[in-house]
């Protein structure tokens, strides 16, 4: 019994897994809120495109010796600026424009990166090393983390508003342009802060899965971000947790065990309004 309950605790007892744990706790939190927005935004693909478009960034801020978030950051702007530019300026409707946008600056990162010889791992950038984060990377995404939820929680009223309709929020005088650039700044940010642990693939299910299942489960906002915290929190800790039994990367676990509960979360919706018809 007693070898059991120490194989149990022994995941804690090692520095890189508490690093793990505590890294994915900063990001989970501020993904898990903003999903909710996007959700109810019908900005899922905004995230995608972000996530990936980083890419050309991250290896122009390596070629011009720079911190690799700064040159992420500026990339997801770019790639949120060009894309609410061209929908302004044409007949082209957003989902398109997000397609060609971030496609092509994922084409040009992979360009940029197989022509310049560095010493970062692209699966690293890809799928994130939640294993090997650094306490300077630590610090970098707890401040992200921080500055990101002060957003969400001065604003969260108005972008609720905004998020249903933008006439509205403008007719009764809210400052819409600020709530949109404003939201993309975060949505780039988080993008950034979770780019060293689970990469810039497999953020976007923590961009858009916690919001999807509480969307499913809840049908008041403040119990959606309630519960979409806690999806995000359980499975990023939860999946942490099965990948050193299951020998395997920490960063799809997560992103597996996020795919069953969505899974599970759709069955059980079906099943009640079947009952309840």
């Amino acid at each position: 019994m007693s070898d059991a309950i120490d194989l149990l605790v022994f995941p804690f007892q090692i520095d890189f897994m508490r690093t793990a744990f505590a890294v994915t706790l900063m990001i989970a939190l501020p993904m898990a809120i903003l999903s909710c927005f996007l959700i109810l935004k019908g900005w899922s693909l905004m995230g995608d495109a972000v996530s990936h478009a980083v890419l050309p960034g991250v290896v122009i801020a390596y070629m011009l010796a720079i911190p690799l978030s700064i040159g992420a950051f500026v990339a997801g702007m770019v790639c949120a600026l060009m894309t609410g530019f061209l929908k302004e300026n044409s007949r082209i409707k957003e989902d398109t424009v997000l397609g060609i946008v971030f496609s092509g600056m994922f084409g040009l990162g992979l360009v940029l990166y197989v022509n310049v010889q560095a010493d970062i791992h692209l699966d690293h950038i890809l799928f994130g090393d939640m294993l090997g984060i650094l306490p300077q990377d630590l610090i970098e995404t707890t401040l992200i983390a921080i500055a990101s939820t002060i957003f969400f929680v001065i604003f969260r009223k108005d972008l609720l508003v905004h998020a249903f309709d933008e006439q509205h929020a403008k007719a009764i005088g809210l400052p819409t342009r600020l709530l949109h650039y404003g939201l993309l700044a975060v949505l780039s940010l988080t993008v950034v802060g979770a780019l060293k642990a689970i990469g810039i693939i497999l953020s976007v299910a923590l961009l858009i899965a916690p919001g999807a299942i509480a969307f499913l489960l809840t049908r008041r906002f403040t119990t959606m971000l309630i519960t979409a915290v806690a999806v995000a929190l359980g499975c990023s800790l939860g999946g942490i947790y099965l990948s050193f039994f299951l020998d395997s990367a920490p960063a799809p676990t997560i992103v597996l065990l996020m795919t069953a509960t969505f899974i599970a979360t759709f069955i059980r919706t079906m099943i009640v309004s079947r009952a309840t018809a």
